[in-house]
């Protein structure tokens, strides 16, 4: 007996996938939840945990090959059954060079059909069994791409640790872990990581290579938002010195209460989702074929992360509906399972709004691109050191040392004037100079 291997639903959104590396190779055995082939979306990069016990019988999509939903990735055999030799890259009858895209067995799946997968309880990607002969079986060949060890020199690692080692090609016994009992996180790994990621990005002078698939739907995403929506940048000064003077006193103690660390992102946010049920046109979406506007009744705010693969934005649902300790939660939740790859397809849809952090590498503005179809991107500038003229007790102008932040907002002009633009920043900037969030950070009279 024999059992087919099907690329399960990966997202609300996502028809195909594409076959990064295989785990497994031909002959070798496999553990059911065992992971079995890395696969990547235009939304996220994952791992396929095999569906069967048993000796990996075939791989039908070859690395490199786009299968649709529902496509049978491979066959996993039953210990006593006919194991076939593994086959030449360009032999493979189902993909020959000039086919890179895979069907289904069956043929394409219909959208109801793809329901029905998803939802049954065998929805990590198996079919019904099919009969295979039963000759001896063949000895396993050496796999191309052996997981790392759970375990290292007693040491144990997280899968998710393993699989960012592994992507970052980081020697794990060489990783000193800043976790509780010493335990490795994913930021001791992209830290031991740094120096080889330099190094490798000076090796790229005078080459030609393949774009990752992520960059290629970076670039036709940048792109269609541009030929879609009409898009103007408007940018803001705000004062944040009593924000920087709040965040001081509490992070310590906030940490301590709340177990995340507490940075300005959370303060913006909270300011931006309450801006946002004020002024909805932001929070809206424009069709323009329908001639209709969507406003939307929630605030679902998208983060921009800077991944190890690539430019991710990630959701966080019902902002508007969080608080400061909820939203610093959120925040740091979906930026970290976004770096070290176990974010979900449908955590990076649905978003209503987004914040890109570019004062993070130190720029004071940018102009962000809008991510479709929503109507508004807000840049946040990095925080520098300036003097400025401010009105002292007796209502004289006074030269003081501030805090400052630029805030860069690209909307969508066909549904969103300047004007409304201006308003919607001003609301920002007035909740964050005010530094009104004592409440939220547990302090009494600014103590």
């Amino acid at each position: 007996m024999s059992e087919s291997v099907l690329l399960p639903a990966l997202g609300e959104s996502v028809t195909e996938g594409t076959v990064i590396r295989w785990l497994k190779a031909v002959g070798e055995r496999v553990s059911i939840d065992e992971p079995l082939v890395e696969v990547s979306t235009d939304k996220v990069d994952t791992e396929i945990p095999s569906p069967f016990a048993g000796i990996l019988a075939s791989i039908l999509v070859p690395e490199d090959h786009i299968a649709d939903i529902g496509a049978v990735l491979a066959v996993i055999a039953a210990e006593t059954a006919a194991v076939e030799p593994p086959a030449d890259r360009d032999s493979l009858g189902d993909f020959p060079a000039n086919r890179p895209r895979t069907a289904s067995a069956r043929g394409p799946l219909s959208r109801g059909a793809q329901n029905e997968l998803a939802s049954s309880g065998r929805d990590r990607g198996l079919t019904s069994p099919t009969e295979t002969p039963a000759p001896p079986v063949v000895e396993p060949v050496e796999t191309k791409a052996p997981p790392v060890a759970t375990q290292v020199a007693g040491r144990y690692f997280t899968p998710l640790v393993r699989k960012l080692a592994r992507e970052l090609k980081v020697d794990l016994a060489s990783v000193a872990g800043t976790g509780i009992g010493g335990r490795v996180r994913g930021d001791d790994v992209r830290a031991a990581a740094a120096p080889a990621v330099i190094a490798a990005t000076t090796g790229l002078r005078g080459t030609v290579v393949k774009a990752p698939r992520i960059r290629a739907v970076i670039a036709s995403r940048m792109r269609e938002s541009l030929n879609t929506s009409t898009q103007l940048t408007q940018v803001h000064e705000v004062d944040v010195t009593g924000i920087v003077r709040l965040r001081e006193k509490a992070k310590a103690q906030f940490a301590a209460v709340h177990g995340v660390k507490l940075t300005y992102l959370p303060f913006i946010a909270q300011a931006v989702a309450e801006a946002l049920k004020v002024h909805p046109m932001l929070n809206a979406a424009f069709d323009e074929a329908a001639g209709t506007i969507t406003y939307h009744d929630a605030e679902h705010l998208a983060f921009a992360v800077d991944a190890p693969k690539g430019l991710m934005v990630p959701v966080v649902r019902d902002a508007g509906s969080l608080n400061l300790a909820g939203l610093a939660a959120g925040i740091a939740d979906v930026a970290a399972r976004t770096r070290d790859g176990s974010i979900k397809a449908e955590e990076l849809n649905g978003g209503t709004f987004s914040i890109t952090n570019i004062g993070s590498v130190g720029a004071l503005f940018d102009t962000p691109i809008i991510n479709q179809p929503q109507v508004g991107i807000l840049g946040v500038g990095s925080i520098v050191k300036r003097p400025m003229v401010v009105t002292g007790p007796d209502g004289d102008d006074l030269l003081a040392i501030r805090h400052m932040m630029y805030l860069c907002l690209t909307y969508d002009h066909r549904l969103v004037d300047g004007a409304d633009a201006g308003r919607f920043l001003q609301t920002v900037t007035g909740r964050l100079a005010a530094a009104s969030f004592e409440a939220d950070l547990g302090l009494v009279n600014g103590q």
